[in-house]
């Protein structure tokens, strides 16, 4: 397979070079007949492959080959306006449009626009997706380039948005709730998320303060659509990490969305200190089909089937760590092996109906197995030691001073059985300036869980008094659970229009589980102004947040179930600031938000890698407050970039935790939570190659400050270590041999193919050892020492994106 995928590279780039000619750009803003700008209008240069949406404040910028052409404006409510252009090459073109509306349609899109102005969210670029270097290939990967969002581990798909938890998100593809697998220790053993980038036409992220539509979490909500498309489509894409193949079909009352997946990024993980045989192997296969009855009426289903095994058989292990003037080597000598197997199935029916155009009803059902396996039993035999640094010395490099010898031991034999059902109905309609949105959900979670997992770590103990005949196990469980939660919720909101400048939305749920016995009341409320330059908006949203507790939070350390457990409570607010303005020759936004989080039910926890672990018999009450700020647009002509910042603090005060030292009662008071990092930093920035839009680069950098986190048996009150910084930066350039700039295009591929584009990608360019987790060892003095578990080196990939002709 590898063989094929780099003589199929080599045959791409051998078929030539293109030359290219300067683009002509048109940019402006669209607005109604009423002079408001309009968001989500659909532009498509006629007889190229160039189209692009305009973005909340309905600015648009687009691009064609030739220098006579013609630009096609739409958006279902208004009247499609064609506009003819003549300019030179390499023109820059302002022009303003303004769509009349089709009263016969309005009604419907009406429901639309409100609901896309009244919105705290993020348009993501879905064009960012394919360019962005992304090692673990996952949609949500880019999500840490967003502020807000935490991140501290590339191998992974799960994401920490504003001191939030990985289980405090909500994500939707078409309204359908996505579940994700419970047992994921490590990036390492995560295979492919549900979301297929291929497929996806269009995606929103709110960091918080979301509306009353979207679930019971504490923290965001990630909204994807598949939309139906305008026409045939057939992508392959071929990397030596993973491949796909996607297809879009349109037939005259129907459309198909299908798309395969295959992974195996052996590659990226053995560059770690961790050696062995790697075998992770991951595929699913994805299907949405819908059939338009009528107009009025249709019924869509959505397939997902999803598998993957990690399989390590580890060897060795060597890992130095310490500061310039002590440095500490473990080297550990392997027996055992780890299999670990995913199986998910899923599938949703949803039935839409639109008797009239100002009312649309859906009705949705869902069904997701997941079958989860652990298997490990792996000894370690390991030599701690100094090395020595005496640079002039004859022994320098080597070990100076034995701090133990020992062993370790993890033995588990883990599996999940988990099933979720949902049936749900939402309905939507528009009454003159108002958008009144209602929905009835029904979800029954059904667990089988069969745990039995130990762990050993003698950490030179044999050799301390008093310890040689004493074995200790630690992360003992051994336990049979079977659980059933039931939850109902309802939810109710408005949006409408108190004035032509501003917007307003209130909204509530109510939920009640079977698990908690609660009642949950969630009001919510979302103000938009938009003062009359139009280049403007400001936000403010207040609302309470409730997170029923779930198997996940009501399990212990031990594997006890606490099914007394109360739902977690929070109050958030937050005030945003948009901005769009000219600058550096071309259009920018600016965007920034304040927030504060209080809590005041809260379920404590550690994290160890990827694994919470939640303090389930214990309660806390904390605080969040942080600011997030954004700046995008064309810094470099033609391509977009992104410079994105957050600062946070979050904090928690565990309820009943004092300890009594020395016959003095102590109180811990607030302790920085598992996820208070303090400052992120992203930057996704393009720029051109030998002055030609054919060739470019694509650049990922990013940071994020240090984490609290401490041995994963001690109290809360005692982690007091410190996971270092992350920094990374992935580098990507790519050649697109058919892009609509080149005048002489190698007529082999133009012929049988849209799009041909080659990606050389560098992962990790710095070659940076990040910490993800430690690994906790005492010495012959005992004394502990954190060792460190490291992320991805650098890593070489080449990437081939391909376009059919259909």
């Amino acid at each position: 397979m590898l063989k094929f995928r780099l003589i199929l590279f080599l045959l791409i780039a051998g078929c030539g070079f293109a030359v290219a000619q300067p683009l002509v750009r048109v940019s402006g803003i669209v607005y109604s007949d009423e002079k408001l700008p309009l968001a989500q209008v659909t532009l498509t240069v006629l007889g190229q492959a160039q189209s692009t949406v305009t973005d909340e404040f309905g600015v648009y910028t687009i691009y064609s080959k030739s220098k006579t052409f013609s630009i096609k404006y739409s958006l279902l409510g208004y009247q499609p306006q064609t506009v003819e252009f003549s300019a030179r090459s390499g023109s820059r073109i302002t022009r303003q449009i303004t769509l009349m509306a089709n009263i016969n349609e309005l009604e419907q899109v009406n429901i639309a626009n409100k609901q896309n102005q009244l919105s705290n969210a993020t348009t993501i670029n879905i064009g960012d997706v394919s360019a962005m270097p992304l090692v673990s290939g996952n949609f949500e990967t880019m999500l840490k380039t967003l502020p807000g969002v935490s991140t501290n581990n590339e191998l992974s798909a799960q994401y920490s948005v504003r001191g939030g938890n990985f289980d405090e998100n909500l994500i939707y593809i078409n309204d359908v709730e996505i579940n994700r697998p419970v047992l994921i220790r490590n990036g390492q053993q995560e295979g492919l998320s549900f979301i297929n980038s291929d497929l996806v036409s269009k995606a929103k992220f709110s960091a918080g303060g979301f509306e009353a539509k979207y679930g019971d979490k504490l923290s965001s909500v990630l909204d994807i659509r598949y939309d139906q498309p305008d026409s045939n489509q057939t992508i392959l894409s071929t990397s030596f990490l993973n491949t796909s193949l996607s297809t879009k079909r349109v037939f005259k009352n129907s459309f198909l969305l299908a798309g395969l997946r295959y992974k195996n990024n052996t590659s990226v993980l053995i560059k770690q200190d961790e050696k062995g045989s790697y075998s992770p192997n991951y595929a699913d296969a994805q299907v949405l089909y819908q059939y338009n009855f009528s107009p009025k009426f249709n019924i869509s289903f959505l397939s997902n089937f999803n598998i993957g095994q990690f399989k390590l058989v580890p060897t060795n292990r060597e890992t130095q760590f310490g500061t310039l003037s002590t440095t500490y080597k473990l080297d550990v000598d392997y027996t055992g092996q780890e299999i670990d197997d995913y199986q998910t199935f899923g599938s949703a029916i949803t039935v839409a109906y639109s008797p009239k155009p100002n009312l649309v009803v859906k009705f949705i059902n869902s069904y997701f197995n997941t079958i989860e396996r652990e298997r490990f039993d792996i000894n370690g035999s390991y030599i701690f030691a100094e090395v020595d640094k005496n640079f002039y010395g004859e022994n320098f490099g080597q070990i100076s001073k034995s701090r133990g010898l020992g062993s370790y031991y993890n033995y588990g034999r883990n599996s999940l059985n988990t099933q979720v059902f949902s049936s749900e109905i939402k309905v939507d309609q528009n009454f003159n300036n108002h958008v009144f949105s209602w929905g009835l959900k029904f979800d029954q979670s059904k667990y089988r869980d069969q745990l039995n997992e130990y762990s050993y770590i003698d950490s030179a103990g044999y050799i301390l008094p008093n310890n040689s005949k004493n074995i200790t196990l630690q992360d003992v469980i051994n336990v049979k659970n079977n659980l059933d939660i039931k939850n109902y919720s309802t939810y109710i909101q408005d949006s409408y229009s108190l004035s032509s400048l501003a917007e307003l939305q209130l909204g509530a749920r109510a939920t009640y589980s079977s698990l908690s016995k609660q009642l949950l009341i969630s009001p919510r409320m979302l103000i938009a102004y938009r003062p009359n330059s139009n280049n403007k908006i400001l936000r403010f949203t207040a609302g309470i947040y409730n997170q029923p507790p779930s198997y996940r939070t009501i399990r212990d350390f031990s594997g006890v179930l606490n099914i007394n457990q109360k739902a977690q409570r929070s109050y958030n607010t937050s005030i945003g600031y948009d901005y769009a303005f000219d600058g550096f020759g071309t259009r920018l936004k600016f965007t920034s938000e304040f927030y504060f989080k209080y809590s005041d039910r809260l379920i404590p926890y550690k994290i160890d890698n990827l694994r919470i672990k939640y303090l389930a018999n214990e309660a806390s009450r904390g605080y969040v407050y942080g600011a997030d700020f954004s700046i995008g647009g064309e810094f470099v002509k033609d391509l977009v970039s992104y410079f994105r910042m957050s600062v946070m603090h979050a904090n928690e005060d565990i309820l009943g935790d004092s300890y009594v030292q020395n016959g003095t009662t102590i109180y811990p008071g607030y302790l920085k939570r598992p996820t208070d990092q303090r400052l992120n930093f992203s930057i996704f920035f393009q720029d051109r190659l030998l002055n030609s839009p054919t060739y470019k680069v694509h650049l990922n950098a990013l940071y994020g400050s240090r984490l609290p986190i401490g041995p994963s048996q001690t109290p809360r009150y005692l982690d007091k270590f410190y996971i270092p910084s992350y920094k990374r930066v992935d580098i990507g350039f790519s050649k697109d041999f058919l892009d609509d700039a080149a005048m002489h295009k190698p007529k082999f591929l133009d012929r049988n193919f849209n799009a041909v584009i080659l990606f050389f990608e560098v992962f990790n360019m710095l070659n940076i050892n990040n910490t993800v987790s430690y690994l906790w060892l005492k010495d012959v003095d005992n004394v502990q020492y954190a060792v460190p578990n490291y992320l991805t080196g650098r890593q070489f990939n080449l990437k081939l994106i391909v376009k059919l002709k259909n």
